[in-house]
């Protein structure tokens, strides 16, 4: 004699057939975790899954920008995702912005009579008529909001919201691990007294470089500091570290964000110009070599030391076809100036720039005229018309 299933009956066998659906959902999350460190990728993952059970016209992962206190659109999937690039929302602002702010996850069933919506939408022109938003949460605090425009409210019970809690907290780790290995690499790649890249990461990038189908022209400058032992004797080598570490910061305010500098090793620097030739490059190691100079170290510690420098500059294709031999080209040049003056730039295929020893080099105008290749003309034309009269602050 056959029975039917009681309601309770039935609604229990529909809540077992959705755990071990969520369990095989988390399963599949935490494989994807540890298999993969591509934080797009993972993320994309947990917002599949996430869309696949709610079923929004648009899902988003929005990350807190913590410097200008805002929501970006890391992710936007679904239907005109692409309006979403681009917005930001400030903390506290709208619906995301109040769960950021609160760590609270909202559902809202009408945005036509929730507030926070109404006020913001007006700046947006999004067709939203129903929403959810669920903070990510980890140890650091929200560092998120996952937002479901337009989804099946009916599927939003509190059990749900919890699932959602559950694949938010997935999307929390793999932002963590993403920030981990983006700190190591940084680590790896960086020189930790002067905040320069190690001269492990230019031969990476010259080996990057050498291994196009076209190698583009580009220079490369060796600089070292005139008589720095003597200034380890006198004050050692702990004021040493310090002075280096503000050696390294005139060289990178100088060479720009688009000019990747080196701590080769010792009081050794090296400058990878991509895209510059020689003549370009000759007006801005005269630019750093003024800078040094002039330039007052350790003030706040009331030294007020003064360096000099021996600079070697090479460029390719002219005096070097392959990596070892621009490294070797532009060592050699500077070891040239340390030898015959110090305190000189020596450049290859042309010699020494200033008269050998000259007390004081010569001080000219930059505004003499140079090829500049177009990536670099902007950094050029920034150049002062006197470069003698540069003032850096510590």
């Amino acid at each position: 004699m056959l029975f039917r299933k009681s309601q309770r009956e039935q609604q229990l066998a529909f809540e077992r057939a959705l755990q071990q659906d969520y369990s095989r959902l988390f399963v599949e999350l935490g494989r994807a975790l540890t298999s993969n460190l591509e934080l797009e990728l993972v993320l994309n993952s947990v917002m599949n899954k996430m869309a696949e059970f709610i079923g929004p016209e648009r899902w988003s992962l929005m990350l807190i920008d913590k410097q200008r206190q805002e929501l970006f659109y890391a992710i936007s999937v679904g239907e005109n995702a692409a309006s979403l690039a681009g917005l930001r929302v400030p903390l506290g602002e709208g619906v995301a912005g109040w769960v950021a702010v609160t760590g609270s996850p909202m559902v809202v069933p009408d945005t036509s009579v929730e507030p926070r919506w109404m006020e913001w939408s007006q700046h947006t022109g999004l067709s939203v008529h129903s929403m959810a938003c669920v903070p990510v949460v980890s140890a650091q605090g929200v560092i998120g909001v996952v937002q479901l425009l337009n989804p099946k409210i009916d599927l939003l019970s509190d059990h749900a919201i919890q699932f959602l809690r559950v694949l938010c907290d997935f999307s929390a780790i793999a932002v963590r691990n993403a920030e981990d290995m983006k700190r190591i690499y940084e680590l790896s790649i960086s020189d930790d007294c002067t905040g320069l890249f190690n001269a492990r990461h230019l031969y990476t990038l010259m080996g990057e470089l050498f291994a196009s189908k076209q190698v583009p022209a580009f220079s490369l400058v060796f600089m070292d500091l005139d008589h720095f032992k003597e200034i380890n004797d006198t004050y050692g080598h702990l004021v040493g570290s310090r002075l280096l570490r503000e050696v390294g910061g005139l060289i990178h305010r100088v060479s720009g964000p688009r000019n990747p500098a080196f701590r080769y090793g010792g009081d050794e620097f090296v400058l990878l110009l991509p895209g510059y030739d020689k003549a370009a490059a000759i007006e801005l190691v005269k630019r750093l070599y003024y800078a040094l100079r002039d330039e007052s170290f350790l003030r706040g510690e009331r030294l007020d030391l003064r360096l000099r420098g021996s600079f070697g500059l090479a460029s390719f294709p002219d005096d070097g076809g392959d990596m070892e031999a621009m490294i070797k080209a532009s060592d050699s040049e500077m070891y040239k100036a340390k030898e015959e003056s110090r305190d000189n730039i020596a450049v290859a295929g042309m010699g020494m720039l200033f008269p050998r020893n000259k007390g004081v080099a010569p001080r000219r105008s930059l505004a003499s005229d140079v090829t500049v290749s177009s990536n670099v003309a902007e950094d050029v034309q920034e150049v002062p018309e006197n470069a003698g009269d540069l003032q850096h602050s510590s």
